[in-house]
């Protein structure tokens, strides 16, 4: 399967893409790690988000994520701190994988959007980069 890479800084940022097998369904999927870099620790799901809402708004210190649109369609707007690139997911199959210390905004989401993320590790607050200046002085 094709794979497009995006350098921002040491910061990777890479187009994943699921395997597709169809018969009188569409099957997507994926095992180890010949889609997803990296061990799943955590999974979860964003969904009936209301109009004009802005999700992520942060960093992670360590945890690296892996999400897809798995329905609707989602912008994801992603910061190095030198560098912004913004993606619009619409194709299950399609996802980004997000490393460390890569600032993440999740915004126009269509009203059937479902949004699944796979990260690196559990949920530890004390990960998480929440103001965007702080997070530009942690990366310099």
């Amino acid at each position: 399967m094709g794979e497009v890479q995006f350098l921002m800084n040491n910061a990777r940022m890479k187009i994943l893409r699921l395997p597709q097998f169809l018969d009188d369904a569409r099957l997507l999927s994926t095992q180890n790690a010949s889609v997803i870099p990296f061990s799943i620790r955590r999974v979860f799901i964003i969904c009936d988000v209301q109009a004009d809402t802005l999700r992520g708004k942060h960093a992670h210190k360590k945890t690296k994520q892996a999400m897809f649109c798995i329905q609707g369609s989602v912008h994801v707007r992603l910061s190095d701190g030198k560098k912004k690139r913004v993606y619009r997911l619409t194709d299950p199959r399609r996802g980004i994988f997000i490393d460390r210390l890569v600032w993440s905004e999740m915004y126009n989401f269509s009203s059937d959007a479902i949004l699944m993320v796979f990260a690196s590790d559990y949920y530890k607050e004390g990960d998480y980069i929440r103001d965007y200046k702080n997070f530009l002085k942690l990366i310099k």
